[in-house]
């Protein structure tokens, strides 16, 4: 009986070549999977402007086609409390809760104000006759000015409810997004529970001591108001000066024609930030 030869070469030769095929082909799933997740995002009018500025860098070279003063712009709306609250926007944020959180910086900068109202404060304005020196304010303006937007920046955190909505948003898998957003509606009631009992603490607060303040000091109502004034302006002036800043990173790395500055590019997300 005659039996058939066995070519070991041949044999080692296809299971090499099907294990190189099942790589590339692999490799070439994994490619068009990302192409797909990458073209899924390429219609920047889909976005907002928040997606946009959190884009990578490998995205946002393709489609950030946007003009210095266009992401400018961008920050501004995002950062300056009366263009936030009342400029209309594409963001995921509820327009109750804008203004309520700008209501609710007013009596916190003039409150703040207040504290600063010391001992060494009120000898001060009685050798001055009560003239108001601004030159004297200044240090405790911009301290109850930094004082105030941080404790707005916690504020915000508390309430605002667009960073829940993106993340819902970036979910590509639907059962996983129905999860998702089942749990952020829980995270967001319990949000709002906590954010409206602090500010209707705050603001019981912020009346009874301002009363109590202008009750006791009636001379020094008027420097009161001039501090809080000219502290509300300058919260309200910065961001018009800070977020210049970002502009010049980021502008600049998306115009790179190797496309190679992407830690410029993270610097200027760093920045935007403040």
């Amino acid at each position: 009986m005659i039996y058939p030869t066995i070519d070991n070469e041949k044999i080692k030769s296809e299971n090499n070549n099907d294990k190189i095929n099942s790589n590339v082909n692999f490799t070439k799933e994994i490619k068009e999977t990302k192409e797909k997740d990458e073209n899924e995002i390429t219609d920047i009018n889909t976005l907002n402007d928040q997606e946009i500025n959190d884009l990578n860098y490998d995205i946002a070279l393709k489609i950030d086609k946007r003009t210095y003063f266009q992401y400018y712009w961008s920050l501004l709306k995002k950062k300056q409390l009366i263009l936030f609250t009342f400029w209309p926007a594409n963001d995921y944020n509820l327009l109750t809760i804008k203004i309520s959180l700008f209501l609710l910086s007013f009596g916190l900068y003039f409150s703040i104000n207040g504290f600063f109202f010391t001992d060494d404060t009120m000898h001060k304005i009685y050798e001055d006759k009560g003239v108001y020196k601004i030159v004297f304010q200044i240090p405790q303006i911009l301290f109850s000015t930094i004082i105030s937007a941080v404790i707005n920046v916690l504020l915000k955190k508390l309430s605002l409810t667009e960073a829940n909505i993106l993340s819902i948003k970036k979910e590509k898998d639907n059962q996983k997004k129905m999860e998702k957003s089942k749990s952020i509606q829980k995270c967001l009631k319990i949000k709002f529970i906590l954010y409206f009992t602090l500010s209707l603490l705050f603001m019981i607060f912020f009346w009874y001591f301002i009363s109590c303040f202008c009750g006791v000091y009636k001379n020094t109502q008027i420097i009161l108001i001039k501090d809080t004034l000219i502290s509300y302006a300058l919260s309200m002036v910065y961001p018009f000066a800070l977020n210049l800043l970002p502009g010049l990173f980021r502008i600049p790395a998306l115009k790179a024609e190797k496309g190679d500055q992407s830690c410029k590019y993270k610097i200027s997300q760093y920045i935007a930030l403040i």
